[in-house]
């Protein structure tokens, strides 16, 4: 096959074939399903963060990895980034609409995970 998007069509609705390596859905399912972008996008879940606030929320994670992880996820449009003109500026972060859908079914995965293992 031939192409970047690797855009099949599928009756009605067209679909992705996600198990090529030039897929852009790929790129984004890589994102969301990294070691440290689920976390954010459930940290990010209930309430807009700050850069620090999501440092802090998710343990084990280094500025670096956030930064690198915030930068694909908002490249993506998964989420969103707001610089407020202050010094330090003040750099918040929050779910889009995207997010959210994709989100919802993490944060249920990782209820239902830690439900289970309660038991």
């Amino acid at each position: 096959m031939t192409g970047g998007s690797q855009l099949t069509p599928t009756g009605a609705e067209a679909r992705y074939e996600v198990f090529h390596t030039d897929c852009v859905a790929r790129d984004v399912v890589d994102h969301v399903t990294s070691r440290w972008g689920i976390w954010v996008l459930i940290s990010l879940q209930r309430t807009d963060l700050r850069f620090f606030e999501l440092r802090e929320s998710i343990e084990g994670i280094s500025e670096k990895m956030l930064s690198q992880s915030l930068r694909a996820l908002v490249r993506d449009g998964l989420i969103w980034r707001r610089v407020e003109p202050t010094t330090p500026p003040q750099v918040t972060y929050g779910l889009t609409e995207f997010g959210r859908d994709v989100g919802e079914p993490l944060l249920e995965l990782f209820d239902r995970i830690t439900r289970r293992l309660a038991d």
